[in-house]
């Protein structure tokens, strides 16, 4: 929008009122204010929703990939055919052979549910996703018959365990007796801790080698499933198609939007929820800026009927007001991504400040599922923020500068 000389001058003005004019002035800093701060929430509650449906993914798709081929029998004896199908469907990035199978497992009197995985020692070393989150001891020791296993760090805290301690592990798959089945009690030393950050993981996963764990659960030379990533897991059904109709009635394929679904869903529907609730701050707030503008109009009514009969049009003086209003939105959506941006970078010791200010615990990793408070900027949804605040801006300045526009010099001048 062009503004003339004398415009921008009379703007500039109106921007900062006079001393007899303070209350006009707190008005408008206290609509910049609440510009600043819905832009602020809106921008930090956006990318700590996209960092959790972010980090969330990576992890579970770290561990258990784009999709997983499980046998209808329960076991999968033929797991080298369907691992060479898989590496020949084209997408396919992937193809690991894995064993899961829920145990419990003991160490100086306490027990935990576990999850017992092997996978073959090749694929543990190169698995990004544990590889770098190894806390203590080392994945190069844990090799087929060395008796040892990798624990999350959640568990070996449950269980008291560190790098050497031996823990137990009971498997009802046993020997038959004529007294009933006797449960397989095997002992395996902690060779290292990782900490993958999803808290269920770290509280039960137990990794090995795969032939420690057919030996363990006595599955023979048996796999329990392949686990299989692609180059686009948005794509996955389409990309796995053609392995699904090889594999018919030996397996089926299950991918991560449905391993996954009422979590994503959930995720979803609550960022469209937030998103809706925190526009309407942001609403709120450009109600304080059609509110200081009316004031302002109200207070200038005889200057602007001044200016009208030194010549002022109606269209000059629409502008100037619209300036004035726009100006504020725009300067509370500039300190509210810079406030949002601030707040997101110091996020962990914002949360870390508040709980020890208050006691409480307000990240619990057992509901969060995450250890820490995620973040990730997505600038798509920067820029329709700013917009959006923007444009509530824009439409809140039309009916005051229409209202200083439509002022009658002769009626209010008339006993001047």
């Amino acid at each position: 929008m062009i503004l003339s000389r004398y415009e921008r001058m009379i703007a500039r003005r109106y921007l900062l009122p006079g001393k007899g004019e303070a209350f006009i002035f707190l008005v408008a800093s206290i609509s910049l204010v609440a510009v600043m701060l819905g832009v602020a929430a809106l921008v930090i509650v956006m990318s700590v929703m996209n960092g959790f449906r972010a980090e969330l993914f990576d992890k579970i798709v770290g561990l258990n990939g784009h999709a997983v081929v499980q046998p209808l029998g329960g076991r999968m004896p033929d797991w080298r055919e369907i691992v060479a199908q898989a590496r020949a469907t084209p997408g396919v990035t992937s193809a690991v052979p894995l064993i899961e199978q829920p145990l419990a497992a003991t160490y100086n009197g306490r027990a935990e549910a576990v999850l017992v995985r092997g996978m073959r020692v090749d694929d543990i070393r190169r698995n990004s996703t544990i590889q770098d989150k190894v806390l203590m001891g080392s994945l190069q020791s844990i090799t087929q018959g060395s008796g040892r296993i990798a624990i999350g760090s959640r568990l070996a805290e449950s269980l008291g365990a560190q790098v050497g301690s031996d823990i137990s592990l009971f498997s009802p798959q046993g020997q038959t007796t004529p007294f009933g089945t006797v449960p397989r009690i095997v002992s395996y030393k902690v060779g290292a801790i990782f900490e993958i950050g999803v808290y269920d993981y770290d509280k039960a996963y137990i990794i090995m080698p795969i032939e420690d764990a057919q030996t363990l659960l006595l599955m023979g030379d048996a796999a329990g499933m392949v686990e299989l990533k692609t180059v686009d897991a948005d794509k996955v059904g389409e990309i796995l198609r053609p392995l699904a109709e090889k594999i018919g009635g030996r397996a089926v394929i299950q991918d991560w939007r449905t391993m996954n679904a009422q979590l994503f869903e959930a995720l979803a529907v609550e960022r469209v929820a937030m998103f809706t609730v925190l526009s309407i701050i942001i609403l709120v707030a450009v109600f304080n800026i059609l509110s200081s503008l009316i004031m302002l109009v109200r207070a200038k009514t005889r200057d602007i009927a001044i200016l009208r009969t030194m010549g002022a049009t109606r269209g000059g003086l629409m502008r100037i007001f619209i300036v004035v209003g726009t100006t504020i939105g725009a300067l509370g959506t500039l300190a509210g991504l810079g406030l949002g941006f601030v707040f997101l970078f110091y996020r962990q010791g914002v949360v870390n400040f508040v709980q020890l200010v208050t006691g409480q615990n307000l990240w619990d990793p057992s509901i969060r599922y995450l250890t820490e408070l995620p973040s990730k900027t997505d600038p798509v949804e920067i820029i329709v923020i700013a917009l959006m605040a923007l444009i509530f801006s824009f439409l809140a300045t039309l009916y005051p500068a229409w209202k200083a526009a439509s002022t009658d010099p002769v009626q209010v001048l008339r006993y001047e």
